[in-house]
């Protein structure tokens, strides 16, 4: 009894195993006719291929397999063909086999390629996602932004739970400077991606553009240390502290600025400019001249650099002259009076009245010598650039009207041809910048 009840037992446990070894091979042996299955499909396309390169068949199967493995290269290879030749052979889904050509072509970066099936597709199905979005990506990659958004937008709308595409929307909307139209856009895509630095840089110079400066600001300083926009952000935080005359703060955005590595020469140049800008504006007139020499170096036709350089290098030479065109209202009146007291150094001069004007300032005075006495008018302009006729004239009035003897007008640039005509045989001397700097070395301020 024991004997067959051990033989039961064991006879049991070898029919257990055997069904436990039969479901095993069975739930392997997909894996294994899948393997063979994908090996015998490229083996009886690559046959059929061999017989006839383009054979349909052959073509389709192969294809299928290529672009479900996402083998770009291989799969464009088989598509292109197919796109060439579906014309002659009903067998070919031409809609396929051009949407799958574009796929692969911008995959592969061959953008222009793209352009040979993607459209073919869309125009067979217009509400395709595929084709449209693909299509609108190509036309992103080749710059051309606003072809590019009516395509995004249809592939948007016909599946608005699709990722990966309010990035390249907004980015195109933004490059095709609809700043307005393209924050919504860019907000959504952040909701995506909150750390995309591309994103936010374009977020904040279009809020920069529609006027939304202060918030723009804080992005940007937000941005300050990051190695790829850094750079870019630190310029733009400076032009937008310069507008509100926060020098201070322009200067240090500038200095972050210029410290970033592998800055684009474009962007460099542009932020040396503009601190050279703020280095004149806050009297820092040497270490703007310092500026301007290192864009000469990498672009010496660069905006107004060499006009600028000559300008502040004299004015670097000339305390005077700096006081002349850089100083605050007191300080310039300051000079004029000394600059009227230099040009009769050898007379008695009362002065009995000062006009400060938004252009100029006035000086009427009275000049007593041993031989001749006069009332007299001068007239200071702080301007670099050419005084015409219509200015000369209006300072001849002002001489006849105050009936004074004579009238001495200065300017720290020129006097037109038609200015200084009219000046002939009446009552004023024009004197221009070569006379004021030679005056102006004779005075000790």
């Amino acid at each position: 009894m024991d004997s067959l009840s051990l033989t039961i037992a064991i006879v049991i446990i070898i029919a257990f195993a055997a069904v436990l070894i039969g479901i095993s091979t069975r739930k392997s042996s997909p894996k294994k006719n899948k393997k063979k299955n994908r090996s015998q499909i490229i083996k009886e396309a690559s046959r059929k291929l061999g017989q006839d390169p383009h054979n349909p068949d052959g073509l389709i199967a192969l294809g299928d397999v290529y672009f479900s493995e996402h083998n770009w290269e291989k799969a464009y290879q088989i598509y292109d063909t197919m796109l060439n030749i579906a014309p002659a052979h009903k067998e070919i889904d031409p809609f396929t086999a051009a949407l799958r050509q574009g796929i692969c072509a911008y995959k592969l970066d061959k953008i222009q390629d793209a352009f040979r099936g993607l459209p073919s597709a869309l125009q067979i199905n217009p509400a395709s996602f595929d084709a449209n979005y693909y299509l609108g990506l190509a036309c992103y990659a080749n710059k051309e932004y606003e072809k590019a958004i009516p395509f995004l937008k249809k592939a948007i709308a016909s599946n608005p739970e699709a990722s990966n595409i309010n990035a390249p929307l907004a980015l195109s909307i933004y490059k095709a400077k609809h700043y307005k139209e393209c924050l919504a856009f860019l907000r959504r895509a952040l909701d995506e991606t909150p750390d995309n630095k591309e994103l936010l840089f374009s977020m904040a110079d279009a809020m920069t553009e529609c006027g939304y400066g202060e918030k723009a600001l804080k992005v940007f300083l937000h941005l300050r240390p990051d190695p790829e926009y850094g750079a870019r952000s630190c310029l733009e935080a400076g032009l937008i502290h310069i507008r509100a005359n926060a020098y201070e703060k322009a200067m240090q955005d500038f200095e972050i600025g210029l410290k970033h590595q592998n800055t684009p020469s474009d962007i460099l140049i542009e932020l040396r400019y503009r601190y050279a800008q703020v280095c004149f504006t806050t009297k820092n007139i040497g270490l703007g001249i310092s500026q301007l020499r290192e864009i000469q170096i990498i672009n010496p036709s660069y905006k107004d650099v060499n006009q600028l350089l000559a300008r502040y290098s004299e004015l670097n030479q000339n305390k005077n002259l700096q006081v002349y065109l850089m100083s605050g209202t007191s300080d310039f009146v300051a000079l004029c009076r000394k600059i009227v007291l230099a040009y009769h150094n050898r007379s008695m001069v009362k002065i009995q009245d000062i006009s400060v004007q938004p252009d100029h300032v006035e000086i009427l005075l009275n000049v007593d010598s041993s031989k001749w006495e006069d009332t007299e008018i001068f007239r200071f302009y702080r301007t670099t650039g050419s005084i015409g006729e219509l200015y000369v004239r209006d300072f001849q009035a002002r001489v006849s009207d105050s009936k004074a003897d004579r009238g001495i007008c200065f300017t720290a640039g020129s006097f037109s041809e038609e200015g200084k005509k009219y000046a002939e045989g009446r009552p004023i001397d024009l004197v221009s910048k070569d006379a004021l700097v030679k005056l102006l070395k004779k005075i000790d301020i």
